[in-house]
């Protein structure tokens, strides 16, 4: 099944795209920020009511009431349309870098607080009306940008500075570069006609994107079994099924559903059954939408000058160019067949033990590498949480990062938060004692609360043009839940992984020291700005930091035995190598068709999958172009950059880090040359520099094979 599935079907992709830019920093442009004192006094007077510490630097409002928050929208537009005006009056003789790009910096290092004031609350507020109000203040700021980002007398002026060739140091350079290209990438260089025609083009892209999502949110498919068709599942899932008058189980096509079936079910029929039926979701309709979808593209990037949609979408990236991504693509997939090759022939004849001469197929792939994996090891998960207490696991985390990256965590008392459950936290440098930024930490689940796990920027680190430096804020989301008493629980291994995870965004944000909000925290290149964090990750499946992080939860002083370390660091890669090619599968799936005119898009998927799987076959009937939404919508031309980042990030920690975990001159080599310089610097360049080479895939090549078999 395709990575993301699930998430892609339950949220709109309006809504999708906006939840991306909050976690990645990529939404609102550098022009498209204000100027701060006159939305900072209207809270004067709220700030002297509440009995509530303020955290000084930071000009966040996390609990204003619904009211407020639109009046702060609406102040935020009409603030914009005056600042930007007055930087278009500049006649375009008269630019220079203080009447035109100083300010417009100073804009959105000053404003970004307020915009999220207004629009984070829809995330994390108790309030209904709150939330309510804070999508339509998200809906207005948005409108807002938009039209901005097409303004054209804006643009000229922002040209002009570009072109006149004064001194800048190369930061400030790269800022100005990077406000033309958003101006660019909008058309406001092309002709009126081309112009027009890319704005028709997109709004076509958007509409079939979002069909393409409705049609899979709407597929109400659902396959009725007896109790025996699902042998091997649990009661607790059987529950959770509806029956069909004559008794059956109806077994809805959604992947909740559908992937615990895959993998724990024992009857070989109705894992194909269920398999097929699943890839055949919205067939014939959605594949004619992805064709229309993939010509428009095409036609869209051809407009900016480029020869297909993959190589527009990929220009701005790390990976920079298709060829690039295909290249890299191969020869991880290629890298993976000895290993991939041992794995099949071992799950084959697993089921020759279990089913007879059936043939195996793809559809038994994860419950046959369950089956391994519960032969190969003794790893009770249930059993694990109880070593997990959240708040022994929250002090080892603030522990590596301290002795790692030289930071000192101290939560603060009576601060201002929207729930009793929701901490804060200042960062200071260990060394210096400089106040380096806040975070606020909102970890258990609540009704009306976002359902995913994610890191937002509230305050963006910058250099005012006065010389003040400005301290970044973030807020980590999670879904934790508490035990029976309201306490604090029991974390499972997978909730730790996100945690460190995580919590490699927050030091991401509070790390960097670039000048320009533009490239502040996590508003980075989205090829880049998974690396901190999937680095981070290793510490969870290392001995030293598993039992610094644990404790039985009735002793802590008792961690997990050393043997369960061991397993854990095995399991991780174990049978890895064939489910990473099956999403290699669909990366290069979505390059190629995003780089080439006029393909069949169902004889390439069959194609693929019998080069990439090693022969396995598609399940007859299926259509996964179909109910591929990565595709549609959110990654297009892009899915392979989750693999990329997690090749660099076993780079870095295999070469820096694995032999001396908790290296303090290397983590600050890391925080330095890494962390701090955010968007500001080119990524290949961050890495070699901090490498001392070019980064390569063989680290993360190596450590499959090491613990695979």
């Amino acid at each position: 099944m395709a990575e993301g599935q699930e998430s892609s079907e339950k949220m709109t992709a309006k809504h999708k795209k906006r939840d991306a830019n909050l976690l990645a920093f990529t939404g609102a442009a550098a022009l498209l920020a204000l100027t701060a004192g006159f939305a900072i006094s209207a809270f004067n007077s709220h700030r002297r009511r509440s009995k509530k510490k303020d955290l000084p630097g930071s000009t966040v409002r996390v609990s204003l009431p619904a009211p407020e928050i639109l009046k702060l929208a609406d102040r935020i537009i009409a603030k914009s349309k005056e600042v930007h005006d007055t930087v278009t009056s500049i006649p375009l003789d008269k630019v220079s870098y203080a009447n035109v790009i100083a300010p417009l910096a100073d804009l959105e290092a000053q404003q970004f607080p307020l915009i999220q004031s207004c629009v984070f609350p829809k995330l994390v507020s108790t309030l209904e009306d709150v939330r309510r109000a804070s999508a339509e203040a998200e809906r207005r700021i948005d409108a807002h940008i938009s039209t901005c980002s097409k303004r054209e007398d804006l643009y000229r002026v922002v040209k002009a500075f570009s072109v006149k060739g004064e001194w800048m140091n190369p930061e400030a350079k790269h800022y100005v570069k990077c406000l033309v290209t958003d101006f660019e990438r909008n058309g406001l260089n092309l002709t009126v006609t081309k112009r027009e025609e890319a704005q028709r083009l997109r709004a076509q892209i958007d509409e079939l994107s979002l069909r393409y999502i409705r049609n899979l949110n709407d597929d109400s498919t659902c396959i009725l079994f007896s109790e025996a068709e699902l042998t091997g599942l649990p009661p607790e899932y059987l529950k959770s099924l509806d029956k069909a008058e004559n008794g059956k189980y109806k077994v809805a096509m959604k992947s909740h559903h559908v992937l615990i079936l895959l993998e724990l079910c024992k009857v070989g029929t109705t894992r194909r059954i269920v398999a097929t039926t699943y890839g055949k979701r919205c067939g014939d309709v959605n594949l004619s939408v992805l064709e229309r979808l993939v010509e428009l593209r095409h036609k869209y990037a051809r407009l900016f000058g480029y020869s297909n949609y993959a190589d527009y979408a990929v220009d701005l990236r790390m990976a920079k160019t298709s060829s690039k991504v295909f290249e890299f693509l191969e020869d991880i997939s290629a890298s993976l067949n000895d290993m991939a090759t041992r794995e099949l022939t071992m799950l084959k004849d697993l089921k020759k033990e279990e089913e007879g001469e059936l043939p195996f197929g793809i559809e038994d792939l994860l419950y046959y590498v369950k089956r391994v994996e519960e032969k190969q090891f003794d790893l009770d998960f249930v059993a694990l949480r109880q070593f997990f207490p959240v708040d022994l696991v929250l002090s080892g985390i603030f522990k590596i990062l301290q002795d790692l990256f030289g930071l000192r965590f101290q939560k603060i008392a009576d601060a201002e938060v929207w729930h009793s459950d929701v901490c804060v936290f200042s960062v200071f440098d260990l060394s210096s004692c400089e106040l380096l930024g806040f975070f606020y930490l909102d970890l258990y689940k609540r009704d009306g609360k976002y359902d995913n796990t994610c890191v937002v920027a509230l305050q963006s680190g910058a250099l005012s043009s006065n010389g003040e430096r400005q301290i970044p804020v973030a807020l980590l989301i999670s879904q934790l839940q508490k035990d029976n008493g309201g306490h604090n629980g029991l974390l499972r291994f997978s909730e730790v992984v996100s945690l460190f995870h995580e919590f490699g965004h927050v030091v991401q944000h509070i790390c960097n020291r670039a000048s320009f909000a533009r490239f502040s925290g996590l508003r980075v290149d989205p090829d880049f700005v998974e690396i901190p964090s999937l680095v981070l990750e290793n510490w969870c499946y290392e001995s030293f930091s598993l039992k610094l992080i644990s404790g039985f939860h009735q002793d802590i002083t008792k961690p997990i035995k050393d043997e369960i370390c061991r397993s854990l660091k095995r399991w991780r890669y174990f049978f890895s190598a064939l489910k990473l090619k099956q999403e290699i599968l669909y990366c290069l799936f979505d390059q190629i068709i995003h780089s080439a005119d006029n393909v069949d898009i169902v004889e390439l998927f069959k194609h693929l999958h019998q080069k990439v799987m090693l022969g396995l076959p598609m399940l007859d009937g299926a259509n996964p172009a179909s109910c591929f939404p990565r595709s549609a919508i959110g990654s297009e031309a892009a899915c392979y950059s989750r693999i990329w980042s997690e090749v660099f990030a076993a780079d870095i920690f295999t070469s820096k880090f694995r032999d001396d975990l908790l290296n303090h001159n290397v983590g600050m080599q890391f925080r330095d040359k890494v962390l701090a310089p955010g968007g500001a610097k080119e990524p290949i360049e961050i890495l070699s520099d901090f490498l001392g080479r070019e980064p390569s895939i063989q680290a993360f090549v190596a450590s499959r094979a090491e613990y695979g078999l």
